[in-house]
């Protein structure tokens, strides 16, 4: 997706573009490492809770530490949910920002194709005064004009 020619560190749009992207990518990578890792560890916690033991106030208070990491799985599964949702609309968005950069380069190409059709035109239309010129020169000095005058 860069347009820039090299890696000559260059400002303008494209290089803040591609900083601005690099900055991105790297707090959604870290995002997915610490949601993966809630999911992780929380996972291993209810499992390790899920143990059978008999004092029936320990069961509460396990029941109770598997409903809080059930909970925080829920919402760190949820925080993934949405970054998927936010690459999908990020994929959608550069697709018709290049969409627009492949629009306007045509555009670019069609001027430039007018410009060189006008200049054919014109250069036509001179070539074709020139002869009518000519043309005329020669009607109004030919023999033939004159007896058709008379």
């Amino acid at each position: 997706m860069n347009k820039g020619g090299g890696s000559g560190g260059g400002s303008g749009p494209t290089a803040a573009a591609a900083a601005a992207a690099l900055q991105k990518q790297k707090a959604l990578l870290q995002r997915v490492e610490t949601d993966i890792t809630s999911v992780v560890d929380n996972f291993t916690q209810i499992v390790n809770v899920a143990r059978v033991s008999d004092p029936p106030m320990k069961n509460s208070q396990e029941a109770y530490m598997m409903e809080m990491r059930a909970s925080r799985l829920v919402q760190a599964a949820d925080s993934l949910l949405k970054l998927v949702s936010e690459l999908k609309q990020t994929a959608i968005f550069s697709g018709f920002a290049s969409l627009n950069d492949h629009v306007e380069q045509r555009i670019a190409e069609f001027d430039q194709e007018a410009e060189k059709t006008n200049r054919l035109l014109a250069r036509i239309a001179d070539d074709a005064s020139a002869s009518l010129k000519e043309l005329e020169s020669h009607y109004y000095s030919s023999a033939q004009r004159l007896t058709l005058d008379i």
